[in-house]
């Protein structure tokens, strides 16, 4: 793959691209609808995988950890390798041939599993899953600064909102297409179902995800619109940030490890007062692993400060700040949805079963994709007038769309109707934002706030439709987070993108820390989790702002022209 001069990314051209290149950006956006179809298609992948294998409910969910946490060390491999050599690998190989690689590399992760179910092992699977997840993390890698690269600064916040417009979508059809490969039809999962598949079903579906991933890389390989994206600049020696993070993963391992021995523990006859006490022990140890992070990153950039030489990318505040905001905003976003079948199973949100809560989880995960087709749409250069009217229509529209994915789905949506009046408030809140992201992300953090208050205070409808609103706050608030933490850093903006990847990890701490605490105060208050995790996303946004300016950035009014 040749490198014409045209490809070279150099901190002027990143940080000065005026016109939009809408072909690399339509090719682009391809992975992020791959990263969404994949995740949650495992939703229907584990009840196959916990009645086959005869796994309990923690072993099932061994493949959500195994998926979230191959992001963690995908992600830390890519800045070792940096560290020690000098030079950045995903700015070496470029933006493209990055991508290209990821998707090879999840390509061989498809063919483990289908390797996996050959020979019966649950174990196996994991690895395949664990594969793909690492292609992914390469992947999500370059395809973030990739995307803002792609034209002004301006708008390259509502590029990323585009890519996740297109990854929600995915998010949205992925059970539903997995769900027909494997079942033939879209009514709701029953066990019956799942005893009776067939594994030549599930080596199909792998066999064409696989192909997928192949046809993907060569349409970016083969694609002369998109640019190479090579950075040539020698990146700094960040080993002091190295070993911090290995600390902090060596940490992390030792506080996860008595979570998972716990769960051998025989309760079969246990009293309620030995039940309480293991769930308190298993808190302990999860908060552990929050505190870890919290003052292991708070503690870096603290040194790094006064001694700049080796922190690399760490010695930004708004990246250390942003790193803790997307720990907390996937956490906050995976926490509500996770939960929320078991909230509604209470007598106060209807006592629905499974197949009664489905609707209400797919609406909350459609939210995402409500607010982020609102959000891409100043990815366009269009007048001022047609951008209010679409954002207007669009989150309409993608409200629509989700009801009638899922009426055809055969789910009964009328009672979520009136749902609509949450989507209003959150297009109001798109034109107070006025397309600015600190701005956009203060108002959507304050939203949450009040949306989870609002939701743990009372209980039925209201409640109800609180909860599912964290949907349509959490939907901009990742583009929103990239842009403002790696604003100003320069050469280390794919280093300090392979951080912030890093912190997907918040997916596989808050959930279950929002877990535990709901075994001891109950499953509705627990949700005071989210109140305080979107009180921090807030902060971040208030605090990021200042940053930015005393570094001479005015983030604001650079993206005055658009871009959530």
């Amino acid at each position: 793959m040749q490198t014409d001069q045209k490809d070279l990314i150099t901190p002027t051209e990143s940080s000065g691209i005026k016109e939009t290149n809408y072909g690399a950006l339509s090719t682009l956006v391809t992975v992020f609808f791959f990263w969404g179809f994949i995740a949650a298609g495992n939703s229907v992948f584990i009840p196959f995988c916990k009645h086959y294998f005869h796994l309990d409910q923690f072993q099932s969910q061994l493949i959500d950890f195994a998926f979230y946490t191959a992001y963690y060390i995908g992600a830390l491999v890519l800045f070792a390798y940096g560290a020690f050599g000098g030079k950045d690998l995903v700015g070496k190989w470029g933006y493209k041939r990055s991508i290209i690689y990821g998707l090879l590399f999840s390509a061989l992760g498809a063919a483990a599993m289908i390797i996996a179910v050959n020979a019966n092992t649950f174990a196996g699977m994991l690895v395949g899953l664990f594969i793909v997840a690492l292609g992914f993390s390469l992947q999500q890698t370059a395809a973030q600064p990739f995307a803002i690269s792609l034209g002004d600064p301006s708008t390259g916040t509502s590029r990323v909102n585009l890519g996740g417009g297109i990854n929600s979508f995915g998010t949205t059809i992925g059970p539903i297409v997995v769900a027909i490969a494997l079942f033939g039809s879209t009514a709701a999962i029953t066990d019956e179902k799942i005893a009776a598949l067939s594994l030549s079903k599930v080596i199909i579906l792998y066999t064409c995800v696989g192909a997928l991933f192949i046809a993907a890389a060569a349409l970016f390989y083969f694609s002369k619109k998109v640019p190479s994206g090579i950075s040539l600049e020698k990146v700094e020696s960040g080993t002091k940030a190295l070993y911090t993070l290995l600390i902090m993963t060596g940490l992390l391992i030792i506080m996860f490890v008595p979570v998972f021995n716990s769960y051998k523990t025989d309760l079969t006859n246990a009293s309620d007062a030995e039940k309480h006490s293991l769930e308190a022990y298993r808190l302990k140890w999860l908060l552990g692993a929050l505190a870890i992070v919290i003052i292991g990153l708070l503690t870096a950039n603290m040194r790094a400060r006064k001694d700049a030489a080796g922190w690399g990318a760490m010695k930004y505040p708004q990246l250390i700040l942003g790193m803790l905001a997307i720990f907390v905003y996937v956490g906050v976003e995976v926490a509500i949805g996770s939960n929320l079948s078991e909230l509604l199973k209470q007598p106060e949100f209807g006592g629905l079963q499974s197949s009664e809560a489905a609707p209400y989880i797919s609406m909350y995960w459609g939210s995402l994709m409500i607010g982020r087709w609102a959000g891409a749409v100043s990815a366009f250069n269009l007048s001022k007038n047609t951008k209010l009217l679409l954002q207007v229509i669009v989150p309409l529209i993608a409200f629509g769309v989700i009801i009638g994915v899922n009426t055809l789905a055969q789910y009964n949506m009328e009672k979520l109707y009136f749902y609509i009046v949450c989507v209003l408030v959150q297009i109001a809140a798109f034109y107070i934002s006025q397309d600015k992201p600190a701005r956009t992300l203060l108002i959507f953090g304050l939203l949450g706030v009040l949306a989870m208050i609002i939701g743990t205070a009372t209980s039925g409808t209201v409640a109800t439709y609180a909860f599912l609103s964290g949907g349509l706050f959490c939907s901009i608030m990742w583009p929103c987070i990239f842009s403002l933490s790696i604003a100003g850093l320069g050469k280390y903006t794919t280093e300090g993108s392979a951080f912030l990847i890093m912190m997907i990890l918040g997916g596989g701490i808050i959930p279950p820390i929002q877990g535990k605490i709901a075994d001891v105060i109950g499953i509705h208050q627990s949700y005071w989790v989210a109140v305080v995790c979107f009180a921090y996303l807030a902060f971040f946004a208030f605090a990021v702002k200042g940053i930015l300016k005393k570094q001479g950035i005015d983030y604001d009014a650079q993206v005055g022209a658009g871009g959530h």
